[in-house]
């Protein structure tokens, strides 16, 4: 019957649309929490963003190339946020330790710890087919 396969169409179209209206409300609102200020009256963002200016010198091209090679697992909707989040934290570590340029170590380091621990998986897969040895990070893995 037509009309019975009209109705189950509707209602599949708007159980579709809440779902990706509450996905889409679920990022936005998480984006909406990250740039309220703090204590300090700056923001998470804010802070990530001060860190990329104050160290955006301090990167040298090899070190870019190895972020985007680390960040190319993560999908491309949420590379650029990914990339931003994990530069933003090398950066942090960076002027913590008064780096005059940013090497592999402090990338390894702040990669791992600007990711969440479901994504150290492919950051060991990554840095295995890079041939680089993670057994100094270990403690950071925890």
């Amino acid at each position: 019957m037509p009309s019975d396969m009209f109705m189950w169409f509707i209602v599949a179209w708007s159980v579709f649309l809440t779902v990706m209206m509450f996905i889409g409300g679920y990022f936005m609102f998480r984006k909406f929490l990250q740039r309220l200020p703090k204590e300090d009256g700056r923001s998470i963002l804010d802070w990530q963003d001060h860190y990329l200016e104050k160290t955006i010198h301090l990167w040298p091209q090899d070190k870019k190339d190895l972020l985007e090679e680390l960040v190319e697992p993560v999908p491309e909707l949420f590379r650029d946020t990914a990339r931003e989040k994990i530069a933003g934290k090398v950066g942090e570590i960076a002027l913590e330790e008064r780096a005059r340029r940013i090497d592999e170590d402090l990338l390894i380091r702040g990669y791992i710890t600007a990711t969440p621990k479901r994504d150290h998986k492919f950051l060991r897969k990554k840095l295995d087919e890079k041939q680089i040895d993670v057994s100094p990070y270990e403690h950071l893995f925890l």
